[in-house]
């Protein structure tokens, strides 16, 4: 497997790369392009780059958990490996914490709650990443990501740009996330980043052309165990 550095780029671009270590299903395969990142400006480095950054081909790839990879994968994988948890503010009545996209979900939950922050505790020990979780619109035992989510930060893969989406912006539903769907017109990012809420959240899909880089999460400061499962209410 060669490794090659892209000019005063942080980013490890690995060619041939196996990816088998990296879905949980042990599937093996490989990347024709492997692109580890690990700083948003990764990105629209990468994408400034030709050939391979001309493409805009990309697949992301977390955890790797709710992957099924069917043989090797010619378009350019981006390993996501931004990492960081942090308290970005305290309100009267919430903590807000901001956590990178490659960040290990469980272990974001345990950090949180060993920070003194409640509220994560149904999401326990779901597999894969925080940058995937807004995708899914995770949930267990009655509570969504989208209950505790305040804001997320991606990147444009049609320019490389910088741009945040709000929870209304990212149009939550059961397992379900303008992240999940094609888009069907070409409308800017910047234009759905500055909107007070989307009207029209299937017309604005995002799969395939942005990607998340850093997730923030509200959490309730006056907290209260959510125990309306069925299962949880048994106990």
């Amino acid at each position: 497997m060669g490794r090659d550095k892209c000019d005063n780029l942080a980013m490890l671009v690995e060619k041939n790369a196996p990816l088998q270590q990296y879905n949980t299903f042990g599937i093996m395969a490989r990347a024709m392009n492997l692109v580890r990142v690990r700083s948003p400006q990764d990105i629209p480095d990468f994408l400034a780059q030709p050939p391979l950054g001309a493409s805009r081909q990309v697949v992301v790839l977390g955890g790797g958990s709710n992957v099924v990879i069917t043989g090797d994968v010619e378009p350019t994988v981006f390993k996501m490996e931004i990492m960081g948890k942090r308290l970005v503010e305290e309100t009267d009545k919430h903590y807000i914490i901001e956590v990178g996209a490659g960040e290990v979900w469980h272990e974001v939950v345990a950090w949180s709650l060993a920070q003194g922050y409640p509220g994560l505790e149904n999401l326990a020990l779901i597999p894969g990443t925080a940058g995937a979780a807004p995708v899914q619109n995770i949930g267990a035992y009655g509570v969504e990501l989208q209950d505790r989510f305040d804001s997320l930060d991606a990147i444009d893969l049609s320019n490389g740009q910088h741009f945040s989406l709000q929870a209304a912006q990212c149009a939550f539903g059961y397992r379900d996330s303008v992240f999940k769907h094609a888009p069907a017109e070409t409308m800017p990012l910047t234009m759905i980043a500055r909107a007070t809420g989307v009207a029209e959240p299937r017309g604005m899909g995002l799969a395939g052309r942005a990607v998340i880089t850093h997730v923030r999460l509200r959490l309730a400061k006056d907290w209260k165990p959510e125990l309306g499962y069925l299962d949880l209410a048994r106990k």
